[in-house]
């Protein structure tokens, strides 16, 4: 009887598995820093488009065109959100919940409020302009609390 044997060859892969390597912890942090900032200006920019398309938005003409509307509306201020949430602006991230909290409490019954949407584009629009004014961010951030708590509290 006849037995073919070969040496087997050990595949790359199974090589770096079995090594010993990476990167700490410290460097995969210091690593993810320096890539997130490179994303900041167009993060920026993201924010700045998606508020502004929230400003473009005005109240439906006819009820029929309502619900498109409101997911234009919701749609712009989930954009804030992803854009804003990795970058530390957690202002505008919060207004633009709290817009989305607003535009899913809206049902037939009780309507949404159509005024509320030139205030919150205006409102992360002082936002994004105060990003040194810790404190007047802060007022502004308050002010749209409020405004939510209100609004949400009618709807119940």
């Amino acid at each position: 009887m006849t037995v073919i044997t070969h040496a087997r060859r050990k595949s790359r892969l199974s090589k770096i598995i079995d090594e010993a390597g990476g990167v700490s912890i410290g460097t995969a942090l210091a690593q993810a820093k320096v890539n997130l900032d490179a994303l900041q200006p167009r993060s920026a920019a993201e924010v700045a488009d998606r508020i502004a398309e929230l400003a473009a938005i005005t109240a439906p003409e006819h009820p029929e065109q309502t619900m498109a509307t409101l997911g234009a509306a919701y749609r712009a201020a989930n954009g804030v959100i992803d854009a804003a949430g990795p970058f530390g602006m957690d202002d505008l991230h919060a207004a633009a919940v709290g817009l989305c909290d607003l535009i899913d409490a809206a049902t037939p019954e009780r309507p949404f409020d159509w005024r509320v949407l030139p205030v919150y584009a205006q409102s992360m629009q002082l936002l994004l302009a105060l990003s040194e004014d810790a404190e007047a961010r802060q007022k502004v951030r308050e002010s749209l609390q409020q405004m939510v708590s209100r609004k949400l509290t009618q709807a119940d």
